[in-house]
C-alpha cells in the first residue's frame, strides 16, 4: 500500500479567481484598522491633490493610509520592505487590492503627508474614546529614547565641519593635483598656511557650497535678550544663568519652528555650521545683556548695596563650541540607562492605566528634568480633541520629572502629582531637601495609600515603549529632523491605541 500524502500539486489551475477576503480571518487585525480608517475624516489627505483629476492617477489616501498603519503595526516601516510584502502577503494584497505600489510612491507619500500622518494620532485616540477605553483618572508619564536616523560618528566640531565643507566643495582629482602637484600630498597649500588665506578660502568654499545646495542668502541669526524677570527663581544670577535660559529659548524658537532637514548633503553642512554659529551670537548676546542689566543695577542701586566687581567683559572663543550632528542637525547624543549613548530623540508618552497613548511629544533634550509639564499640557489639549470631558485625577512620573515649579503649577490646576524627589539611592536627602515640598512628597509616597498608587506607573508606561521598541521594531525614525520624528512617534503612538482597539473589538473583556 503507498504511502497516504495530501497532494500539493502547484500547477492545479483554479476555475474561479479567489476572493482574498476568504483568505483572511475574520478576527484579524487587519479588518479593525480597515474599519478604524473608514471612521476617519480623511479630508486633509485628499485636500492635497487637484480636484479636476488632471496629471496622473494617484493611489487612494485611504488605502496609503490603511496600508502605513498596517505596516507599521507589524513592524515594517522600510519603505522598500512594505513594496515586498505587498507582493508577497495577501493581508497587504487584500489592502492594495492586490496593486503594488513602488516603494519610491510609499516615502513619497509619507514625507508629502508628514503632518497629516501624525494627525491621526488624534483620530484614533478619538475612536479609543468612543469605545469607551480613555480612562484618565491616574495617568503616568516617561520618556524613552529613540534614535535618529543618523550615526554618533556624524556629530562634528566647528573645526571638522570646516574642514568638511572645504572637502566637499573641491573635488578630490583638483585637490591633489592641481593644489599639491609633485609634493607628498599632507602639506597646506601656499595661500592656507595663513589664517587670512583660510578664512578667504572657506568664504569661497562656502559659497560654492550654498549655491551647490541651492541655497539663497545666509539665514538670519535670532535675536535673543533673556529677561531675568523670566528665571528669577533659577538658582545664580551669573553669565551662566544668562547663558542657560538664553539657549532654552533658542530650542524653543528651533522646536516652534522646525523644518524639513535637507535631503542634500551640502545643505546639510551649512545647516549644522549656522547653528554653530547661531548657538555663539545667542550666547553674545545674552552676555551683552547680562552686562548691561549689571550695569543699570549698579547705576539705580540702593544706597548700602554691595554688587562686587563689575563683570568682566565677555571674550567669545575664538570659533563656536560643541558639537552638531551633520546628518541631522536637530539629533541629540542621549543618555540611556545601562546602555550606550545613542544619536536620538527622547520620546515622551503619556498614559493612562489601560495602557492608551494621550500624548506623545519629541524632546530633544536627554534629562526628562523640564518636560513633565508640556507633556501634561499635550494630554489635556489632545483628550479635549477627542471629546473626553473628564480630567486626569493624578499624575504619576519618576524623579527624574522633579521639578518644583512645574508641579507647583500642574497642582494648581487640581492635578494630584506624586514625583520622588531623588531616585532613592541616596541614604538622606540632599542639603535643602528636608523640608517643604520635598519632605510632603515623601511622607506621600510612602503612606499606604500613596505606595499603592504610585507602583501602578510602572506596569502601565514602560510596556508601552517595551511592546513598540522590542515587538514592533520601533527602535529608530526613518526620516530626520525634529518635525519628522514628532510625526513619526505620533503615528506609532496612533498604531499602539489601535492595536488596544482591536483587543477591545475582538473581546472588551481582555483589552
Amino acid at each position: 500500500m503507498p504511502q497516504n500524502f495530501i497532494a500539493c500539486d502547484r500547477g492545479q489551475t483554479m476555475l474561479l479567481p479567489p476572493d482574498l477576503t476568504d483568505w483572511v480571518p475574520d478576527d484579524h487585525v487587519v479588518w479593525s484598522i480597515l474599519g478604524a480608517v473608514e471612521q476617519m475624516d480623511l479630508s486633509v489627505f485628499y485636500g492635497a491633490y487637484r480636484e479636476n483629476g488632471q496629471g496622473r492617477a494617484a493611489y487612494e489616501p485611504s488605502m496609503m493610509v490603511t496600508l502605513l498603519l498596517y505596516s507599521y503595526a507589524r513592524g515594517n516601516r522600510s519603505s522598500r520592505g512594505i513594496e515586498r510584502a505587498c507582493r508577497e502577503d495577501v493581508t497587504y494584497k487584500l489592502i492594495t487590492a492586490m496593486r503594488i505600489p513602488d516603494h519610491s510612491t510609499i516615502a513619497e507619500f509619507r514625507r508629502r503627508h508628514e503632518k497629516a500622518l501624525g494627525e491621526l494620532f488624534s483620530a484614533v485616540l478619538a475612536l479609543c474614546a468612543e469605545a469607551g477605553l480613555v480612562e484618565v483618572g491616574v495617568i503616568s508619564i516617561d520618556g524613552t529614547k529613540i534614535r535618529a536616523n543618523a550615526s554618533r560618528g556624524a556629530n562634528r566640531t566647528y573645526e571638522k565641519l570646516v574642514a568638511d565643507i572645504l572637502k566637499e566643495a573641491e573635488e578630490t582629482d583638483r585637490w591633489e593635483d592641481g593644489l599639491f602637484g609633485p609634493d607628498r600630498g599632507d602639506e597646506l597649500p601656499e595661500h592656507l598656511r595663513s589664517e587670512e588665506g583660510r578664512r578667504a578660502a572657506f568664504a569661497a568654499a562656502k559659497d560654492r557650497l550654498a549655491q551647490k545646495a541651492g541655497r539663497g542668502e545666509e539665514p538670519e541669526v535670532a535675536r535673543i535678550e533673556p529677561d531675568p524677570e523670566q528665571f528669577s527663581a533659577t538658582r545664580g544670577w551669573g553669565r551662566r544663568t544668562w547663558h542657560r535660559e538664553a539657549h532654552k529659548e533658542l530650542l524653543r524658537r528651533r522646536e516652534q519652528a522646525a523644518q524639513p532637514i535637507p535631503a542634500a548633503r551640502p545643505a546639510r553642512l551649512l545647516e549644522a555650521l549656522h547653528r554653530l554659529e547661531e548657538n555663539q551670537q545667542v550666547e553674545i548676546q545674552a552676555s551683552e545683556a547680562y552686562e548691561r542689566w549689571q550695569a543699570e543695577r549698579r547705576a539705580g542701586g540702593v544706597s548700602g548695596q554691595r554688587f562686587g566687581m563689575p563683570p568682566k567683559p565677555y571674550v567669545p572663543p575664538a570659533a563656536p563650541e560643541g558639537v552638531m550632528n551633520k546628518t541631522d542637525p536637530d539629533s541629540r547624543m542621549m543618555r540611556t540607562q545601562g546602555q550606550p549613548t545613542v544619536q536620538g530623540y527622547n520620546a515622551q508618552a503619556a498614559v493612562t492605566r489601560g495602557q492608551i497613548i494621550v500624548a506623545a511629544e519629541i524632546a530633544v533634550e536627554s534629562p526628562d528634568f523640564g518636560h513633565l509639564e508640556p507633556t501634561v499640557s499635550a494630554a489635556l489639549r489632545e483628550l479635549e480633541n477627542a471629546g473626553v470631558a473628564q480630567r486626569p485625577e493624578t499624575l504619576l512620573a519618576d524623579a527624574g520629572y522633579w521639578h518644583k515649579k512645574q508641579i507647583e503649577n500642574i497642582a494648581s490646576d487640581g492635578i494630584q502629582v506624586l514625583v520622588p524627589p531623588d531616585a532613592g539611592l541616596r541614604e538622606g536627602a540632599r542639603p535643602g531637601w528636608d523640608e517643604g515640598m520635598y519632605a510632603f512628597m515623601r511622607r506621600v509616597l510612602a503612606s499606604e495609600a500613596g505606595h499603592e498608587l504610585y507602583k501602578n506607573r510602572k506596569q502601565t508606561v514602560e510596556p508601552v515603549f517595551a511592546h513598540n521598541k522590542f515587538n514592533r521594531g520601533f527602535r529608530r525614525f526613518q526620516r530626520r529632523g525634529r518635525a519628522a520624528a514628532r510625526s513619526e512617534w505620533r503615528l506609532q503612538a496612533a498604531v499602539h491605541n489601535l492595536m488596544k482597539l482591536h483587543s477591545h473589538w475582538l473581546d472588551p473583556a481582555i483589552a
